[in-house]
């Protein structure tokens, strides 16, 4: 029970990483505010929660726009009274696979920055004003990816990632004297998730053996990343067995940018 008593907030909670993320907070004890902008996909997640006896309630929320923000956060505080825990976790990939600079249209560069990055700098400003509000702390955890630590192709959904980990060092130094935390975890290829369907790779539905054997090659550990991986440092992260450890980015990544 790592995470009991406390209230936490998950952004993308329908799929993938968010929906591990909000079943694992829960499993540990904590009240889950599940957010999506699919509202059927986070009721379903909300469900698993409520049968496994967790406690979530559920919001649709556009990440990108403030005050779908402000609400979200302030769900959290409306049915748990306070927030503990703000997962920035929704992201859009590489809208083409194999998609250079080049071939990047201006949209393409706007929809990237405006969730990737808008995303993530409204969810950290509001909740550091909630944070700062209730006096006690708090911790922000982000979904950066190996794409914004080393060249893992996709510049401009990697440029996006880059700047998630420069605000995350940012928050923790800012946020260290009123006990608020700030962290990213970064994960590598993750063939299991609708992040990869949409960037035009195959969802965990539509990989077959050899294209999941073939991302898991890529990791010198010789596996795929799995959202649980996230999901488990992502607990951690959030605990207070991590309340020394701020600034990180942590690669989920099967070793690849130790390489």
């Amino acid at each position: 029970m790592l995470l009991e008593g406390k209230s936490a907030v998950v952004t993308g909670a329908g799929s993938g990483v968010g929906r591990a993320s909000a079943v694992r907070f829960a499993e540990e004890g904590a009240r889950v505010v599940c957010a999506d902008i699919s509202l059927e996909r986070v009721e379903e997640t909300a469900e698993l929660i409520g049968k496994a006896g967790g406690t979530a309630v559920t919001v649709r929320t556009d990440v990108s726009r403030e005050d779908d923000v402000i609400a979200m956060l302030g769900a959290a505080v409306e049915h748990f009274g306070r927030l503990d825990v703000l997962f920035n976790n929704v992201g859009v990939p590489t809208p083409r696979l194999g998609a250079l600079l080049e071939d990047h249209t201006v949209e393409d560069f706007d929809r990237l920055i405006g969730v990737n990055l808008r995303s993530v700098f409204l969810g950290s400003k509001h909740a550091v004003l909630r944070f700062k509000e209730q006096g006690d702390g708090g911790v922000i955890l982000n979904t950066g990816s190996v794409a914004g630590l080393v060249g893992w192709g996709g510049s401009v959904y990697g440029s996006t990632k880059g700047a998630v980990h420069q605000l995350t060092r940012a928050v923790a130094i800012e946020g260290a004297p009123f006990g608020i935390r700030a962290n990213a975890i970064c994960p590598a290829g993750m063939p299991f998730t609708n992040f990869m369907a949409a960037g035009g790779m195959g969802g965990a539905d539509q990989m077959s053996e050899e294209a999941v054997r073939q991302v898991g090659a890529m990791h010198p550990l010789g596996r795929p990343i799995t959202a649980e991986d996230c999901a488990e440092a992502a607990v951690y992260l959030a605990s207070d067995r991590a309340a020394n450890i701020t600034g990180v980015l942590l690669p989920v990544d099967g070793g690849y940018v130790a390489r």
